[in-house]
């Protein structure tokens, strides 16, 4: 028989909070991307995994505290632990892989429609590879088209957000964006449920390997909450990150996207040092954090 699948079975307690987390961990990559864009070379790697792991993190935790609400009335539904680990590494992969490429070839079209769709077809991977994690008495089944839609949001989504990470530079604007983001990732998650439905093959009990949701998915969504706290840590007691996109304006990338080195950023609007460069027409520009030697 046909299950009753229920995917609030909290109400908008679970959608909210995934959204929020969808956000955040977008908020946080989007920022550490930025940043990796006005860094000396040698840090460039370090903040780009970062703002991927940021990224994956979120769309992950997302994925399965919005799973918390999902439901199959007639049966239990347990989680295959390794599956479930498996996800988050393919998320983190996967969305490494877009920004690392958008990060050091720029933003071309042809360079943001390789990486969203690398990056769209991952992340639908580890939505999809999430629900094989499912274990319960019954079949799963889905609807073609709305498989095909998710996916198609999900490239979507994650092309918007490589070129948000590469074009954005202003803390607000990019708060916005990562609201944008956000609503995107969720649509793509809702949109893939819409297309389940479950055949059950008897009553509920049995003797199927896993774990319940709340055995195993609340733990183990501590560790991403918790990666995601403290890479805010990091984003907040950087100043770069938290100035507003007068203070450094200008300094960050070509128009191509790539990096551009320290020593070709202008000097920050307010500098002091900007008056004494006036004043002294032969002098040859330096940089604000560089010293005279």
């Amino acid at each position: 028989m046909e299950g009753t699948v229920d995917g609030f079975r909290y109400g908008v307690v679970t959608p909210v909070a995934a959204y929020l987390m969808a956000c955040l961990g977008g908020a946080l990559g989007l920022r550490c991307i930025v940043r990796s864009l006005i860094n000396a070379p040698s840090w460039k790697a370090g903040w780009l995994a970062l703002g991927a792991a940021s990224i994956g993190c979120g769309i992950w935790t997302m994925h399965f505290i919005a799973m918390i609400g999902f439901q199959v009335e007639e049966i239990r539904i347990r989680y295959d632990a390794g599956l479930t680990v498996l996800s988050l590494a393919v998320a983190v992969v996967v969305v490494g892989i877009g920004v690392f490429i958008v990060g050091y070839r720029g933003a071309s079209t042809g360079t943001l429609a390789l990486a969203g769709i690398v990056t769209g077809i991952g992340v639908a991977a580890m939505h999809y590879l999430g629900m094989y994690a499912l274990r319960l008495n019954g079949t799963v089944e889905y609807d073609p088209l709305l498989v095909g839609a998710s996916v198609l949001i999900a490239v979507i989504a994650a092309t918007a957000a490589l070129w948000a990470a590469v074009t954005i530079r202003g803390f607000m604007t990019s708060l916005g964006a990562s609201l944008v983001m956000g609503v995107a990732v969720s649509g793509m998650h809702y949109t893939a449920m819409a297309a389940v439905s479950v055949h059950v093959h008897g009553a509920s009990g049995g003797s199927w390997d896993g774990d319940s949701a709340s055995s195993l998915l609340l733990p183990m969504l501590l560790g991403p909450v918790i990666f995601l706290v403290l890479a805010g840590v990091v984003v907040m007691f950087d100043p770069l990150l938290v100035l507003g996109d007068g203070d450094w304006h200008g300094t960050g990338s070509h128009r191509d996207g790539s990096a551009r080195p320290r020593d070709e950023a202008p000097l920050p609007r307010h500098s002091s040092l900007r008056g004494t460069e006036a004043s002294a027409p032969g002098r040859a520009r330096q940089h604000p954090y560089q010293r005279e030697g």
